[in-house]
């Protein structure tokens, strides 16, 4: 249910234990998290080559809570003789990787998690750890640096390499779809590779050398999807493995970032609204941590380092929305950071990189993508507004100090490479192949006027060729929590629903993060209904603009964009024919009362405390769906839902479907002949992830149930669908 985050924040990509109860805390558990882990794709023709070092990167974090001083005894500052490793079984690490959604059949080729180290690359193949040289990456000369099978688990991959700095070693982060459990191996790079050692639970891991050329690799444990222990290890003869840190305070996570640079290897403390940063040496890693500044609540802020200058993003300040201020690394406190660059109104940082002489922000203003140039020689700034088309960002982690790449992308079509070269100022698109969804389909920027007068962006894809318009489908996806964005990266399914015809809206809601900080604001807490307002308000303004008609309209969510679409059906069930849901969060109230399950306490600040505050309790529940069934026409509804799902307890999404359908009963006794009862499905599928995103099984069947629910011929989306889809 929660966030995700990427540091500088990618950091959190892969190492915040929740994403938001949308996927991450991505939008998970009660909460999801994080943007998404992209790997890299190849076209048939040419490929998009994401050199992907997995690496965290500063992008959208979140948010605090009750600030509290640390003491210098919470870190074991010098070495120290083994310490015993927690015995107790680790629960679930958080959902950080969201792959494009589908494995493609002809056009697309999905391809693992790489990283770049020295002359060679590492990466999957088969169910193998192998590297290669670069120049030998694309071809089948690798070397085999461990078998996956033998961790026996069902289809591991791999998601997330390190590599130690002078390559002695290798880390790699080893989960499988249908479970949010991960276990990290270490394995030592000789003429004959092997495993030296394997931990439990890790999120987040980094390596860096001591004084004495000693590698020494720091990650952080995850029990009942919690990140709160960092623990430090060394291999070879002089092998250890100690506790470094524990968090006490359970509103907060920990995650490990190292700055581009390696300088410094970063210890993110973080809550919903507050952080708090340590850094940790990366030449002496046994001295004592350095506090940047201790947590404030309300403030957030994120680290990387350039010749021996920090440079922060921060809400610091007023507006409280993010800012990049600057301090010398040996005076790192607040009352010394100095403002360098302000953003725009209504903006939203996506992500920060930083290179020898440039500062790159990558930014969405008003809906729309920019990059920002930062030349740090100069302070010049050089703003580029990216296509229309494009929606999202895909960072790729890349050394080279004159050239930034990375990649745009939206739902309907792949991601397009592109590069900026700082010797020429210039941008550079990848050219020999454009996609044909460019000229067969419009992407329009729109804006519905909310009850409060607020105005809320939406984002519409339709086929250049459609007429009346009012008589297509239409499908709207809302989220509207955490801060988070909507996911708008490239999926086939959405592709082949506009090809098919469909108009597909986006409603960046209150509550996510599209706007900025405030945006966010405004949507949390006492505020929660301005969301529902919002999309009530999208829904309308798209029919009022002749965009299909209440008949033809369905609504989609996952994790914590259940509620918004859960309080509708409740309160305005008019307006749609048909809804799905994955892994819904329903049971706002009884979940938020509910302090043993894992990620009640970090969800606080995005919903209440209805166990302790008579008005977060009352406000709940006016919107919580699960507290506001009641016997009336409702659409038809899909629900799926994961069988050991922690993040959004089943029982909740049983309880909630148990009660829709005894409305639905009791107001179809008393509707006369002839009255079409909507049909409430509730899919339970097998395992323990919140959300297995490429699951064929799942997609084929909330298109079919969307096909059947508006009466259209599904027979030529199908035939589509199996040019991206292996059956």
């Amino acid at each position: 249910m929660q966030q995700k985050s990427k540091l500088f924040l990618q950091a959190l990509k892969y190492s915040i234990p929740h994403l938001g109860k949308r996927m991450q805390k991505e939008h998970l558990n009660h909460c999801n998290f994080a943007d998404h882990y992209f790997n890299r794709i190849k076209l048939k023709k040419y490929h998009l080559t994401k050199c992907l070092q997995n690496k965290p990167r500063i992008s959208e974090l979140a948010r605090n809570i009750p600030s509290r001083n640390f003491l210098c005894k919470n870190f074991l500052s010098s070495k120290q003789g083994n310490e015993k490793p927690l015995s107790e079984n680790m629960d679930a690490f958080e959902k950080v990787r969201a792959k494009l959604e589908t494995q493609p059949q002809e056009e697309y080729e999905i391809i693992n998690a790489e990283i770049k180290h020295g002359g060679f690359v590492y990466y999957q193949e088969g169910c193998c750890l192998v590297r290669s040289k670069d120049e030998e990456a694309d071809n089948d000369n690798y070397e085999v640096l461990f078998n996956l099978e033998e961790l026996k688990l069902e289809q591991p991959f791999i998601d997330c390499i390190r590599v130690a700095p002078d390559e002695k070693y290798v880390a790699a982060k080893i989960r499988t779809e249908d479970s949010e459990a991960s276990t990290c191996i270490v394995v030592k790079l000789s003429d004959q590779p092997v495993m030296e050692a394997s931990f439990p639970n890790v999120s987040s891991f980094e390596w860096v050398k001591d004084e004495e050329d000693e590698d020494v690799l720091f990650y952080t444990f995850q029990r009942n999807l919690r990140c709160h222990d960092v623990y430090r290890a060394t291999f070879g003869d002089n092998k250890r493995n100690e506790r470094f840190y524990t968090e006490k305070d359970p509103s907060f996570f920990v995650f490990l970032y190292l700055t581009k640079d390696s300088r410094f290897l970063t210890m993110n403390i973080m809550s919903k609204t507050t952080s708090e940063v340590w850094l940790i040496d990366g030449l002496s890693p046994w001295d004592p941590p350095v506090l940047i500044q201790k947590r404030i609540h309300g403030v957030l802020y994120y680290v990387e380092h350039r010749d021996d200058e920090l440079y922060i993003l921060t809400n610091v300040g007023e507006p409280t929305e993010f800012k990049l201020m600057r301090t010398a690394a040996d005076t790192p406190a607040i009352m010394n950071w100095d403002l360098f660059f302000t953003m725009k109104r209504n903006t939203k940082v996506v992500d920060l990189d930083m290179f020898k002489d440039h500062c790159v922000l990558f930014l969405k203003h008003s809906n729309l993508l920019y990059v920002n140039v930062i030349g740090l020689a100069d302070d010049s700034v050089r703003s580029l507004k990216l296509p229309p088309w494009a929606c999202g960002f895909i960072m790729d982690t890349n050394s080279d100090p004159e050239n930034c790449p990375f990649q745009l992308c939206s739902p309907i079509r792949p991601p397009k490479y592109y590069t900026y070269k700082f010797a020429e100022g210039k941008l550079f698109e990848e050219t020999g192949h454009e996609d044909p969804i460019t000229k067969t389909s419009r992407v329009l920027r729109m804006e519905a006027k909310s009850k409060d007068g607020k105005l809320v962006p939406m984002t519409v894809f339709h086929k250049t060729d459609s007429e009346d318009l009012q008589k297509k489908p239409l499908l709207v996806q809302v989220y509207g929590a955490y801060g988070m964005d909507l996911k708008m990266h490239f999926r086939p399914e959405r592709r082949v629903l506009v090809d098919d015809g469909w108009i597909l809206a986006y409603c960046h809601v209150r509550g996510g993060g599209e706007l900025g900080l405030q945006w966010h604001a405004d949507g949390r807490l006492t505020k929660k209904l301005n969301g529902l307002a919002d999309l009530e308000a999208c829904i309308k303004t798209l029919h009022d603009q002749g965009f299909s008609q209440p008949s033809l309209t369905a609504l989609t969510a996952f994790s914590a964009g259940g509620v918004l679409v859960g309080a509708l059906c409740n309160s305005s069930p008019e307006l749609l024919r048909a809804v799905t849901l994955e892994a819904p969060f329903l049971d706002v109230l009884n979940t938020m009362m509910d302090t043993t399950l894992p990620l009640t306490l970090e969800e606080l600040e995005e919903w209440g405390n209805p166990s302790s505050d008579e008005k977060h309790k009352n406000y709940i529940k006016r919107y919580c769906p699960c507290q506001n069934i009641k016997p009336q026409h409702y659409p038809s509804i899909h629900i799926t839902a994961y069988e050991n799902d922690e993040r959004v307890p089943l029982k909740g999404i049983v309880s909630y479907t148990e009660k829709l359908k005894e409305a639905v009963a009791e107001h179809a006794k008393d509707s006369g002949e002839g009255y079409q009862v909507p049909n409430i499905i509730l899919d339970i599928q097998p395992g323990g992830n919140h959300v297995i995103e490429d699951s064929h099984k799942k997609i084929t069947a909330q298109i079919k149930f969307l096909y059947e629910e508006l009466g259209l011929d599904s027979t030529s989306v199908f035939n589509n669908l199996k040019k991206y889809l292996k059956f």
